[in-house]
């Protein structure tokens, strides 16, 4: 925001009392309230509001209070805010953020435990990227808001509380590159957000064992960086993906279709995806639990595909 006077922030609760988990916290005292905008509760309004505001030049970045709450505005970011560059023939860019916390918290109910990323991958000329550590969150977030194309980036809710030693010089992460977390020789495992954390604790447990699992945090979610994924299958010739998105037509299920027809002829075994069950997320934390993958679970699956 100092950078460029362009840039600005809307949502709920974004202004004076910074944010509902403090990701805007002093920005108000510091650019005025006209460029941290507080909302009216009407995601529809405000997510259309940001859009037009990225039509007539501005950099818009969008907070939903929780990413369930932008389904409410599915229509400005589907109709509008995806296809406006294309529809309108390359007159209009909308160089829009669109971010806030998703995922499973800390038994927050079914509508505050949604795992949206699918539902956004799906909108043409949408790109989506979801961050996972502090250093990851900050370059994305950056060269989301420098994009000329609209940008949904994930934050998941129980990642707030993270904290990381980061670079005082600027830095900027490609919004469409993969990151080796480590790598391995024996099985690729795929995985994103909060699931790269349970995936790294299940790698100790594997390690322990005689496994040398590589582990790829993809970052974006669309599109995926083939690239560093089809690098990883050739040398290892396995593949788990590990997602907290639903089963039925999520994140993996994407990306297992995409694996299959670019690198199929490398695969030694099937691709084997845990993710989340398909159910409303339970509110009684024992069976919040069940719905989500645990490390035990991708240790288990490892060593079947490693058999």
């Amino acid at each position: 925001m100092d950078r460029d006077p362009r840039v600005c922030v809307f949502g709920e609760d974004v202004g004076h009392y910074g944010g509902s988990y403090k990701v805007t916290k002093g920005l108000a005292e510091k650019y005025g309230d006209l460029r941290v905008l507080d909302t009216p509760i009407a995601e529809n309004s405000f997510t259309g509001m940001g859009v037009g505001a990225a039509m007539t030049g501005l950099r818009p970045v969008i907070e939903g209070m929780n990413m369930g709450f932008l389904l409410l505005a599915f229509n400005q970011i589907s109709d509008n805010c995806g296809m406006l560059h294309y529809t309108s023939g390359g007159q209009f860019t909308i160089p829009t953020v669109i971010r806030g916390p998703g995922g499973v918290g800390r038994q927050l109910g079914a509508e505050h435990s949604q795992r949206l990323e699918s539902y956004f991958q799906s909108i043409p000329g949408i790109q989506l990227v979801a961050c996972s550590t502090v250093y990851n969150a900050k370059g994305l977030m950056k060269a989301a808001i420098r994009s000329e194309n609209p940008v949904v980036l994930f934050e998941h809710v129980l990642l707030y509380n993270l904290k990381e030693r980061i670079p005082d010089e600027e830095y900027v992460l490609s919004l469409e590159e993969a990151e080796m977390v480590r790598p391995g020789e024996h099985i690729t495992i795929l995985t994103y957000s909060r699931m790269r954390y349970h995936v790294m604790q299940a790698a100790k447990t594997l390690v322990n064992k005689g496994y040398d699992p590589e582990v790829i945090d993809i970052r974006s979610l669309k599109p995926f960086d083939l690239y560093t994924i089809g690098n990883s299958v050739k040398k290892t010739h396995r593949v788990l993906i590990v997602e907290e998105c639903m089963r039925t037509g999520g994140i993996g299920a994407s990306l297992t279709a995409a694996i299959n027809e670019n690198f199929h002829d490398y695969l030694d075994a099937p691709i084997v995806c845990l993710s989340s069950q398909d159910v409303p997320t339970p509110y009684a934390g024992t069976l919040e639990e069940w719905t989500v993958v645990q490390p035990p679970q991708i240790v288990a699956a490892v060593e079947n595909l490693c058999q």
